[in-house]
């Protein structure tokens, strides 16, 4: 089959890989009819080089239709459609049974020391071959797939992978009260999805800043509230602009949406470029113990949240020594809530908001479809936020 894969920084290629098989009981095969570029994925392409291996498939967002399933797998067979969450859990354990998939105990990669594995990210997440090919092996398939109904279009239910449970965690962790504010920092594809969920579960007024014109003006035509960074001196002057919108306090949550790559961290930028090109054997131990995230966006997080307010962190983070301002945090009694997103811990509360309706605006939610032949390009491109990329689905 033909897969996109990693071969180095910058550096996907499409190549032909031997088919996925069924190994295990709890196995299923699917054949990939849409699957998504995740802002996840070029932390991949860019910074967590050293925990990548060449050759490695890559993706975690995919809908395709059931090929085959082990004896394990009761509930699906052939030609069953299904979403497919980007991490893998068997459903019951303690941690599955208590709402934390991420934290499967079935799958906890625990040679790394980390969570349940995940599809296409890294050997701290299993190595497992990713959903950006033709086919794709889903192990503990009796409790990950989604069975979504025949006839509409991929993109009603696709985003059910990775971006909604994601957006919507990422609201449900900010606690905004009935009415309250909520900032989003950073409009790609999971905080344009954050601000939208906001709106419909009740939030009063929403404030996106990001710095790219057309993801401004993509949230600014559902009613956000838009805040250009490229206007304004510094954070400062923007942390002040919205203040001056919630009575001097700051909003009641802030969403950090962007993660380990934000602009203005110029020093921890060359800190993850060095380690990106350090041989593989010292860039790995090196990235385990002293890597850093670029924190501006969080940073600016802890000083637009109110006084008792909540943030919630979505974007990536991935250092291991990052200095935090912790005087500030425990000052204002800020509380933070983070993590990967527990897909089916949400699925069923966001189902019935795909509809015909389409309050979410998923049918649309995609900028870019391309064949998975153009994987490289498409990377390149997102990578680069050109020709106005916000969402890319690949077809294989």
């Amino acid at each position: 089959m033909r897969a996109v894969t990693w071969q180095g920084k910058r550096d996907v290629r499409v190549e032909n890989v031997p088919d996925p098989e069924i190994r295990e009981p709890t196995d299923a095969v699917i054949r990939v009819t849409s699957t998504g570029l995740c802002g996840s994925d070029l932390h991949l392409y860019e910074v967590l080089t050293p925990f990548m291996t060449p050759g490695d498939i890559l993706g975690h967002e995919p809908i395709g239709i059931v090929e085959e399933v082990g004896a394990g797998v009761p509930d699906l067979q052939a030609g069953d459609r299904v979403v497919v969450p980007f991490q893998i859990a068997c459903g019951n354990c303690w941690m599955c049974l208590t709402g934390l998939p991420t934290q499967c105990e079935t799958t906890q990669v625990h040679g790394e020391g980390m969570g349940a594995a995940l599809f296409g990210y890294t050997r701290l997440y299993g190595s497992v071959p990713g959903a950006q090919a033709e086919y794709l092996r889903v192990p503990q398939a009796q409790y990950g797939p989604i069975k979504v109904p025949e006839g509409p279009p991929d993109d009603r239910f696709v985003y059910l992978s990775d971006v909604l449970p994601t957006a919507w965690q990422a609201v449900a962790y900010a606690d905004v009260p009935q009415g309250g504010s909520i900032a989003v920092l950073g409009l790609g594809p999971i905080g344009d999805m954050a601000c939208r969920v906001a709106q419909v579960k009740g939030a009063g007024r929403v404030f996106g800043v990001d710095l790219v014109p057309e993801r401004l003006r993509r949230a600014r035509s559902r009613g956000v509230e838009t805040y250009d960074l490229r206007s304004f001196d510094d954070e400062k002057e923007l942390i002040e602009a919205i203040r001056d919108e919630t009575d001097g306090r700051g909003p009641d949550a802030v969403i950090d949406a962007v993660g380990t790559e934000a602009h203005g961290s110029a020093a921890a930028k060359l800190a993850q470029q060095a380690t990106a090109v350090m041989p593989r054997k010292l860039s790995g131990p090196f990235a385990e113990r002293f890597s850093i995230d670029r924190l501006a966006a969080l940073y600016t997080a802890i000083d637009l949240v109110r006084r008792g307010g909540t943030i919630s962190l979505s974007g990536v983070y991935g250092g291991m020594a990052d200095p935090m301002p912790m005087l500030t945090l425990f000052d204002k009694q800020i509380q933070m809530r983070m993590g990967q997103a527990n897909v089916r811990r949400w699925s069923d509360d966001i189902i019935p908001y795909l509809t015909d309706e389409d309050p979410l605006g998923v049918e649309d939610f995609a900028t870019h479809r391309v064949p998975l032949s153009e994987a490289p390009h498409a990377y390149e491109m997102f990578q680069r936020k050109q020709d106005g990329a916000v969402k890319v689905l690949m077809q294989p």
